[in-house]
């Protein structure tokens, strides 16, 4: 399964993007209005059309790195907020970008990369966290699909993944997702070890 640049670029180009809400999602935006310190260094990888950078960026966070495979979601962010930072939007590789962050915010990312690359996203989200750093967001907790993206999951999966890098902290399902999600998210706020 080849999932690049061209594979995600065809997708926005052909408005294949289901996953997209359009918005910021409720349980995102809630923990971003928890955050008190707005000088911490944010990375979202896998991050589409970036609606939670729009987000942290209209609420005074100034330090977002938004990372995608295709320029095409990146365009549209920067359509969108014209002072967003344009060297902080990196068409690249998640896996093969480098950095130091407090917090990488996961929303469709960890669904949309090959499950075998699952083990690979723990590691690599360690390696760019800073010390204490946090790896938050959603994950999902179905099936979903084996053959495309979006594919699923289930916690028990996921704690394989992660127990070696990460202490959970929030670990549990999602009481506030949006109602086609609703009880098929899981909220994950990971401290780095």
């Amino acid at each position: 399964m080849l999932l690049d640049k061209n594979y995600w670029t065809e997708r926005y180009l052909n408005d294949d993007a289901a996953w997209d809400t359009g918005s910021i999602t409720t349980p995102l935006k809630e923990y971003i209005d928890q955050l008190k310190d707005k000088n911490i260094q944010i990375l979202i990888p896998g991050a589409g059309n970036a609606y939670e950078a729009e987000y942290l960026f209209n609420n005074g966070f100034k330090n977002i790195t938004v990372i995608d495979l295709s320029s095409e979601p990146l365009n549209n962010l920067q359509k969108r907020i014209p002072d967003f930072p344009a060297e902080n939007l990196i068409q690249g590789d998640f896996f093969e970008h480098s950095g130091q962050y407090h917090l990488i915010l996961e929303q469709t990312f960890f669904c949309a990369i090959d499950p075998l690359l699952r083990i690979k996203y723990a590691e690599k989200s360690h390696e760019l966290l800073k010390p204490k750093g946090v790896l938050a967001g959603v994950l999902f907790n179905d099936k979903l699909n084996s053959d495309k993206p979006p594919f699923g999951g289930n916690k028990e999966e996921y704690i394989s993944y992660f127990d070696k890098y990460f202490t959970f902290k929030t670990f549990q399902l999602c009481y506030n997702s949006i109602k086609p999600r609703s009880g098929r998210e899981l909220f994950i706020n990971f401290i780095r070890k």
